[in-house]
């Protein structure tokens, strides 16, 4: 049913706007909202996980290949750690994972330095055998 408010009179209109069921539901929205603000768990396994990414980038010696971004990343950590101290746990979350991503990307950037640096040295020793069976063909 469409209601045409505008021909209704205004008494009627206060009525009903302003009705028990309507004030109740629309208390009942607002503190279910305010609930579900202020009970945002602290993003515990997201700061973990991030720990993990960054400890398993230092042991995997990317500070020599990828610095800026475990440098980001750790930075990153200890914002979301700063952020869980003043309760903001969505902006902690956010920035965990963040950290993390930061942390991973640092371990796949110093996993490719590392593999086109052996594969470097696998084309010079390609090369090198190359060179070696044409002058030992040719001598024969």
């Amino acid at each position: 049913m469409i209601w045409n408010i505008k021909h209704l009179e205004p008494a009627i209109v206060r009525k009903h706007l302003f009705s028990t069921s309507y004030v109740v539901s629309s208390m009942a929205i607002a503190s279910l909202m305010l609930a579900a603000c202020s009970s945002t768990p602290p993003p515990n396994s997201q700061i973990t996980a991030a720990e993990s990414a960054i400890s398993h980038a230092e042991q995997a010696q990317v500070a020599d290949y990828a610095s800026p971004e475990l440098v980001e990343a750790r930075k990153d950590l200890a914002a979301a750690k700063a952020e869980v101290a003043d309760k903001h746990m969505t902006t902690a979350a956010r920035l965990a994972q963040k950290a993390e991503i930061n942390a991973d990307l640092a371990t796949a950037k110093a996993s490719a330095v590392k593999a086109k640096s052996v594969n470097d040295e696998l084309q010079k020793s390609t090369t090198v055998i190359k060179q070696e069976l044409q002058r030992n063909t040719g001598v024969q």
